[in-house]
C-alpha cells in the first residue's frame, strides 16, 4: 500500500524520503554537508558560502531539495550565518525544543526529510520579529528563473 502525500499549503509533497531514497541522497553529501545535516553540527560563523548571497532566488534543503526560504525574508544579522525572518512556507520548516549545550532553544529542520537547518530565536526584524539562522552548508541556492532541483522526482516546482 502506498503512503498518500502529505502536501504543503504551497502544493509541495512532504512525504518523508523511503529508506532507499534517504540512503541515495546522503550519499552525495559532502563529510561537512554530512555533520551538520544529519548529525546536528554547526558551521563556522562568516564562512559560509551562502552568507553573502544577494540574489534573487529561493533557499532549498541541501539534502532533499525543499524550498525552506525565499531571498526577500534573508536579512543581514551580523551573526555569521544566512539570517532569514520567515519561511517559504510555515509547513516546510519544523521546529523542535533543542537542550544540547545546557541551553533552550528551537532547532528548526526540513519537514520532509527532517534535516538540521539551524536554529530560530526571538529577536528578528519585522513583520515576524523572528531570525531564522541557518547553515549555508544545509542550504542549496537557486537563482530565480532556474529549475528547483528535485532529487526525489517529486515534480517540486515553485508556484
Amino acid at each position: 500500500m502506498t503512503q498518500a502525500a502529505t502536501l504543503s499549503s504551497t502544493g509541495f509533497d512532504l512525504t518523508p524520503p523511503t529508506e532507499a531514497e534517504r540512503e541515495r541522497l546522503e550519499g552525495d553529501l559532502t563529510a561537512e554537508e554530512a555533520r551538520v545535516l544529519l548529525h546536528h553540527g554547526t558551521e563556522a560563523p562568516f564562512c559560509g558560502g551562502l552568507l553573502g548571497e544577494k540574489s534573487p532566488g529561493v533557499y532549498g534543503c541541501r539534502l532533499c531539495g525543499l524550498p525552506l526560504f525565499k531571498h526577500e525574508t534573508k536579512f543581514e544579522s551580523g551573526t555569521g550565518w544566512p539570517s532569514f525572518y520567515a519561511p517559504f512556507d510555515e509547513d516546510h520548516v519544523k521546529a523542535v525544543r533543542d537542550t544540547s549545550y545546557g541551553m533552550v532553544r528551537i532547532e528548526t529542520r526540513c519537514a520532509r526529510c527532517d534535516s538540521h537547518q539551524g536554529h530560530v530565536f526571538p529577536d528578528g526584524p519585522a513583520p515576524t520579529r523572528l531570525r531564522y539562522c541557518i547553515n549555508s552548508v544545509s542550504l542549496q541556492f537557486v537563482k530565480a528563473g532556474d529549475p528547483l532541483p528535485d532529487p526525489l522526482h517529486r515534480g517540486d516546482r515553485l508556484p
